[in-house]
């Protein structure tokens, strides 16, 4: 990544260089170099897109026939296969900030209906990521400031069940703080978008490598299991096959520390009373708060002993050689205890019977990953590379007239004004995001209607062109579509 000053419009461009107008920068290129986003170059003279466009095809899981490309057939010279060929803005090129077409609009026939696809890569300074982690452990304090680099590029959010919301990029962080910042953030965010790994540091928190897809690694130790739940819903879930086996069970946890009984769950079991008393802020029977501080240790706390957050047992109801379990949300901590003549936890080996149900816990445990959300607004001069009418662009998304695509992979559409869309980065081809060096992400983004519609939008219908008319000899990469991505093309 790198940076560039463009010159101004007024100047004139040497003979042999050409003038890239693809984004604001507006690079004077030299003959065989590209511009300063690596995704433009002259060639001879000639402003051409250095990436290929990729095109999708259909499978079966997309309700589709898996057939080859050429079959047996003689080749007639075209890339596509009509409506079993879809073909993504990765590779398209872009517009922005002007007011040209998209750079391909095609049309083709499916199921009896006219359609057209508006083909164009987005230019985004609002923009970021959604990361979510799955682990216990303690990464950082809300709000508490991400590092890439040692740059501010986003901020902890909240914590859901099992998971750690972080939140990246944004137009605060691209363009609203200094000039390294801005080229850091895009690093970050585009690197993430293309899969690759990351490092972030938290403030006052952990260091994590985010890769979408893959378990996080937590101050260098990989992260094997998302817990099964809170403290007290593991007691919820587990308690029948404790009964019998042990007298009491501590699930410990950061946020709520389960006791089984005092737990709703152990009253309907019928369990006694044993004399537990636990430190922290009881909340409701059998849930506690704030038994410890938060960390990287038992259930996402501090503590590596978990006798820590006991004080004496109550005699009135605690006896010698009462069995206890305690254990962590995932199951990887585990300890157990038998109160000795002064109702003192001692410490034994975990009878078989107790093995079983811990491992029962891990068994319930899914696999740890971490998940990237690419978010972007498309409200914005985009645009008018579809329509001379944006507004109308918009309120066709919204009500679903217009199907909206990144990289042939479908996106979430928030309601509310504009055209604010989520996607999975893992369901788009590889390498589908880019940049320039504003800086701003660059993203695929396709819009799909049929074509009757897209007139009565004030669409460019003299720039479109049926899909078989693509030049076989331009520059193209085939990618067969994710089998659980919808197939673009189906009916809206």
């Amino acid at each position: 990544m790198s940076d560039t000053i463009a010159p101004p419009l007024d100047v004139v461009i040497p003979p042999g260089n050409v003038r890239c107008d693809a984004c604001p920068v507006m690079c004077n290129i030299r003959p065989g170099l590209t511009g300063a986003c690596d995704r433009y170059a002259n060639a001879a003279g000639e402003l051409v897109r250095v990436d290929p466009l990729v095109l999708l095809d259909r499978v079966i899981g997309q309700g589709g026939a898996l057939v080859t490309f050429q079959g047996d057939a003689a080749w007639d010279g075209r890339i596509v296969r009509g409506a079993d060929t879809f073909i993504t803005a990765i590779g398209a090129g872009t517009t922005y900030p002007d007011y040209k077409p998209a750079p391909f609009i095609v049309s083709t026939e499916v199921d009896g209906v006219d359609m057209v696809t508006v083909v164009t890569e987005g230019i985004f300074s609002y923009c970021g990521v959604k990361v979510k982690i799955d682990t216990d452990r303690h990464l950082g304090a809300e709000r508490s400031v991400i590092r890439a680099q040692g740059e501010p590029v986003g901020h902890v959010t909240t914590a859901e069940y099992g998971s750690q919301m972080l939140s990246l990029g944004g137009v605060g962080h691209l363009t609203g703080g200094g000039k390294k910042e801005g080229r850091v953030t895009c690093e970050t965010l585009m690197d993430l978008s293309n899969g690759k790994p990351v490092q972030l540091t938290i403030d006052d928190g952990a260091t994590v490598i985010v890769q979408a897809g893959h378990a996080p690694v937590v101050n260098g130790v990989r992260e094997d299991r998302m817990r099964v739940g809170c403290g007290s819903a593991t007691i919820g879930i587990f308690a029948p096959q404790w009964l019998g086996k042990v007298d009491e069970v501590v699930v410990v946890d950061d946020h709520i520390t389960g006791v089984l009984s005092e737990h709703q769950a152990g009253k309907l079991l019928d369990i006694p009373p044993t004399g537990i008393r636990m430190r922290g802020r009881r909340s409701t029977p059998g849930r506690y708060f704030q038994v410890a501080h938060p960390g990287t240790g038992w259930g996402g706390t501090d503590i590596t002993d978990p006798l820590s957050i006991l004080d004496p047992f109550d005699a009135k109801h605690g006896r010698p050689g009462l069995r206890m379990l305690m254990v962590s949300t995932t199951g990887e901590h585990s300890a157990y205890y038998e109160l000795d003549e002064a109702l003192r936890p001692v410490a034994m080996p975990l009878p078989p019977v107790v093995q079983d149900s811990v491992a029962r816990i891990s068994e319930n445990c899914e696999p740890a990953l971490c998940s990237v959300l690419f978010i972007a607004g498309a409200g914005g001069s985009l645009r008018a590379g579809v329509t001379d009418n944006p507004v109308r662009l918009t309120r066709a998304v919204a009500t679903g007239v217009t199907r909206l695509t990144s990289g042939g992979a479908p996106v979430y559409l928030w309601p509310g004004g504009g055209i604010t869309f989520m996607v999975d980065v893992t369901k788009l081809p590889e390498n589908a995001f880019g940049y320039v060096p504003t800086p701003a992400l660059v993203a695929p983004i396709e819009f799909t209607m049929p074509l009757a519609d897209y007139k009565a939008m004030g669409g460019y219908m003299d720039h479109v062109r049926p899909l078989a008319s693509l030049d076989p000899n331009a520059p193209h990469r085939r990618v067969t579509g994710a089998a659980e991505n919808p197939w673009p093309w189906a009916p809206l």
